[in-house]
């Protein structure tokens, strides 16, 4: 079951006031960034995080995006005062996306 776009407006909803929030349609599913970051990725309407240090705390569960991917955790979206705290986190170690070299 693909993403939509209503259910990406209500995880930007519940990560209100972590930084600006856009999404980005990338091969039938969403990356969401924070600041220019790319922070979650969504598929399935499944909110995954990438496996960081600090993060095993929460206790979160474990998945793949996508197949052939390495093992995300499992953001649980409803609890928005959990996700906000783990998406500062992740945001401020991810480093900016490097430009693309025009050819």
């Amino acid at each position: 079951m693909a993403t939509t776009a209503e259910y990406m407006e209500y995880v930007c909803g519940q990560l209100a006031g972590t930084g600006e929030l856009r999404y980005r349609k990338m091969f039938g599913e969403y990356m969401l960034y924070v600041n220019d970051k790319p922070v979650l990725t969504v598929c399935d309407s499944t909110v995954y995080v990438k496996k960081l240090a600090g993060l095993e705390a929460y206790g979160l569960a474990v998945g793949c995006p996508y197949e052939g991917a390495k093992e995300h955790y499992i953001l649980d979206i409803d609890n928005a005062e959990q996700s906000r705290e783990i998406v500062g986190m992740a945001e401020a170690v991810t480093p900016l996306p490097k430009p693309r070299k025009r050819k």
